[in-house]
């Protein structure tokens, strides 16, 4: 019985290790489309006067890095112009694997662990202020 146990237990700790690197990674996916929406919505739609599209991406990106202040999480927002008048705000979410919220090593016993990234993207249509239509 004992032999079973301990050849049984570096299995479950691995597939516990990623079942809990899976349900941290959901649990930030959620919040991260609720989070990157609000933030566009609420930044990007009335920007200030003299502020381009790339000063309203990193002002984006400022608000989501301290949402997701952990060290297994990076955020990142591009901007692309769509249709004229149309902006595209695309969040990028990068989650690298952790082992219980603490930083892992790129590589274990030579396989590397690559991150895995989720985007949420809303197009919107900001409003100019002085702009006659």
């Amino acid at each position: 019985m004992t032999i079973e146990a301990v050849v049984t237990l570096p299995v479950l700790i691995t597939v516990a290790i990623i079942a809990i690197n899976v349900l941290m990674f959901l649990g930030d996916c959620a919040a991260f489309d609720r989070l990157s929406r609000d933030a566009v919505r609420s930044v990007a739609t009335v920007p200030s006067y003299h502020e381009t599209s790339q000063d309203t991406a990193a002002q984006i990106e400022n608000d989501l890095n301290q949402s997701f202040a952990s060290n297994h999480t990076a955020v990142h927002v591009l901007v692309e112009g769509r249709s004229p008048g149309y902006l595209s705000y695309i969040a990028v979410l990068e989650f690298r694997p952790s082992l219980f919220g603490h930083a892992l090593n790129s590589t274990i016993f030579g396989v590397s662990l690559p991150s895995v990234e989720h985007r949420a993207t809303l197009t919107i249509d900001p409003y100019k202020p002085g702009a006659i239509i």
